[in-house]
């Protein structure tokens, strides 16, 4: 009997203090067929609706956001435990891409005129039908608004399966929708265990599959789409370098790396996570990183002067500490941190490893939690090396004072996103996405929504 029980409902832990959080019963088939169903009966008017009256919902929506922005926040950080204020940056940064892309999306979808021996030919973009997407906890607000806003103003109909420990996220999100006037079945929530999630990939109503996680999750889920012939987006893992040359002005450098690693508790695909140092600045630059580290704040996420909260799960602390482990009996060097904290919550001491190579897990795989790795270059070609010398390619960022040479680095970097002088972080108006194990595909600005439709070629004669 428990264990009918557990798989009758979802039951979630608050990552801060432990306690249990209202359960969420599983859909039943029979309410997972109701949802497809009135998906793919809302995709036909929604398809041919106007730009101008998609863009009305999801302008409503950006409204409700900041109306609703306080429990929003909330919810996010007593579900996975983020800093109130990141919370609540994520509901602003969701309402400005809602409106960003309504503003714009009728441009980048406008039909081509492409000369050609025919009376008229263009190229038009037609909306594919319904689009799942399946998403994870570490932006439980932004991650849907990411994929959805453009989804919905191609003309495409949404159904969001959302990760199993933000179950309040998602519900609350649909209900933004419900209450800014989105037709019925143009954005709904699919609420059901992992194990089902196969079936509602192969289905033939699903037009295109969108995933933000795992890189073996992810492999599983190009599999099962592509054994269905249908389209798939990934953004998968990152091990984004961070790049510090000698000319570099330190102290910016140090602030951006400690913003570039620890926000969200180091939760971040994009973050930055090997900090790869030239010989002639790595000692300063240590000192300085690690003194940075050892000053920020931990504590309760829902206190304003917390800088660091919990990780989101304690089977998620268990991987990043056995990653750490490892990589010490290998011969890094902990200068800060480096173990779990005792109490209540899933706490990690922010880290600051030296000594690293590739051959340690905290390089080699991807670490999702407050963890930042030194290694030591020679000089920027070096840097270059050992950037690439990587399975992953989300983002890379290169500090220095030379932008001539941090360009041309660019060029050779394998990444899909180089910051300069700057912080690696998604924004409406560029794409976002990755190279080799990081996935394939955009999200957001023009790139991103174009990735959503299907580009249909259109000749008119007599030639």
């Amino acid at each position: 009997m428990p264990q009918q029980a557990e798989q009758a409902e979802l039951q979630t832990t608050n990552p801060t203090t432990g306690e249990r959080l209202p359960a969420h019963p599983w859909q039943s088939d029979a309410q997972v067929e109701s949802t497809l169903e009135s998906a793919v009966a809302a995709a036909r008017d929604w398809g041919q609706a106007r730009f101008d009256e998609r863009a009305r919902v999801l302008k409503a929506v950006a409204k409700r956001l900041r109306e609703q922005r306080s429990d929003l926040a909330q919810t996010i950080t007593l579900e996975m435990g983020k800093p109130i204020g990141e919370a609540e940056a994520e509901i602003d940064k969701s309402a400005w891409n809602c409106e960003y892309v309504a503003e714009h999306a009728a441009g980048w979808l406008a039909d081509e005129i492409v000369p050609t021996n025919a009376a008229l030919s263009y190229v038009a973009h037609r909306p594919l039908g319904m689009l799942l997407a399946i998403l994870p906890w570490n932006f439980p607000v932004w991650q849907v608004f990411r994929c959805a806003v453009s989804a919905l103003m191609a003309g495409n109909t949404f159904l969001l399966k959302h990760a199993p420990n933000v179950p309040q996220s998602a519900v609350k999100v649909t209900r933004l929708f419900e209450q800014a006037g989105a037709p019925a079945g143009v954005f709904q929530n699919l609420h059901i265990p992992v194990p089902r999630i196969a079936g509602v990939i192969s289905d033939a109503r699903i037009a295109m599959v969108s995933f933000t996680g795992s890189p073996g999750a992810g492999a599983a889920v190009a599999a099962r789409a592509g054994a269905a012939c249908k389209k798939s987006i990934l953004e998968l893992g990152g091990s984004d370098a961070f790049i510090v040359l000698e000319d570099a002005d330190l102290d910016a450098a140090v602030a951006a790396a400690v913003r570039g690693r620890f926000v969200n508790c180091g939760q971040v695909c994009l973050a930055a996570k090997r900090f790869i140092v030239t010989d002639a600045v790595s000692a300063e630059f240590e000192a300085r990183f690690a003194a940075a580290i050892q000053a920020l704040r931990i504590g309760d996420p829902l206190d304003r002067t917390t800088q660091l909260g919990p990780l989101a799960r304690a089977d998620l602390r268990d991987v990043l500490d056995k990653q750490v482990r490892r990589s010490v009996e290998k011969g890094a060097r902990v200068v800060t941190g480096g173990h779990a904290l005792n109490g209540h919550g899933y706490y990690y001491a922010p880290t600051l490893l030296t000594g690293t190579d590739a051959s340690m897990e905290v390089v080699a795989e991807e670490t999702f939690g407050p963890v930042a790795p030194m290694l030591r270059a020679r000089d920027a070609e070096d840097a270059v090396r050992i950037a690439n010398a990587s399975r992953f390619g989300l983002a890379a960022v290169v500090w220095t004072r030379d932008i001539a040479r941090a360009r041309a680095m660019a060029a050779r970097l394998e990444a899909g996103s180089l910051f300069i002088n700057g912080v690696t972080a998604s924004d409406p108006r560029l794409p976002v996405g990755g190279v080799k194990l990081s996935g394939y595909g955009r999200e957001l600005g023009a790139a991103g929504i174009r990735e959503l439709v299907n580009v249909q070629s259109v000749w008119i004669g007599p030639a």
